[in-house]
């Protein structure tokens, strides 16, 4: 597998060796002892999967007290999955990277515990597989806003993005609760 490390720390573009011939292909997503050897060493506890239309646009999220790292890839489709740094010890807090994943390209990124979360839908659908680190808790979930021009993320958008109501009700990054960021 090839990794290339992004501008923020910890947060890694993978590229799995695909083997393919006349039936189709084959890659491995996840080898635990050659993630380790890469340095990513959190244990995996969920799988999730989520199914989006073209300019659907899920996050930033994260959770506020028990973070997860998350081992994100696109299975059908085109996304632009972006990783917010909100690590207040680390030099890059604030800021954020973005990485096209698709299934044609079969690119991963790992988004390590301390990042929020989000990507928009390029393509007419998508399907986004992810692995995560700890279980989901519902109540320590927290988004910021998509659209905060501190963050001043550039999302490549036609048009308005199709939101859920949870995300329109994000908050902005200069009022992150200032405990639940130290346990991040």
């Amino acid at each position: 597998m090839k990794l290339t490390e992004t501008a923020i720390p910890g947060v890694l573009l993978l590229e799995p060796q695909v083997f393919s011939d006349a039936r189709g292909f084959f890659l491995e997503i996840y080898n635990q002892r050659e993630f380790a050897h890469m340095g990513i060493t959190e244990r995996l506890v969920q799988d999730n999967q989520s199914h989006s239309k073209r300019n659907v646009l899920r996050g930033l999220h994260y959770q506020s007290q028990q973070p997860q790292g998350k081992l994100v890839r696109a299975l059908q489709g085109e996304i632009f999955d972006v990783a917010v740094d909100l690590r207040r010890d680390s030099p890059t807090f604030g800021k954020w990277v973005a990485e096209r994943l698709s299934g044609q390209n079969k690119k991963i990124l790992w988004i390590p515990k301390g990042c929020a979360h989000g990507f928009l839908t390029l393509s007419e659908t998508a399907d986004v597989a992810y692995k995560v680190s700890e279980f989901r808790v519902p109540q320590l979930e927290r988004t910021l806003l998509w659209n905060d021009p501190q963050l001043a993320i550039d999302w490549p958008l036609s048009g308005e993005p199709i939101l859920s109501e949870k995300d329109r009700a994000g908050h902005f990054f200069r009022e992150l609760e200032a405990k639940a960021v130290a346990n991040l």
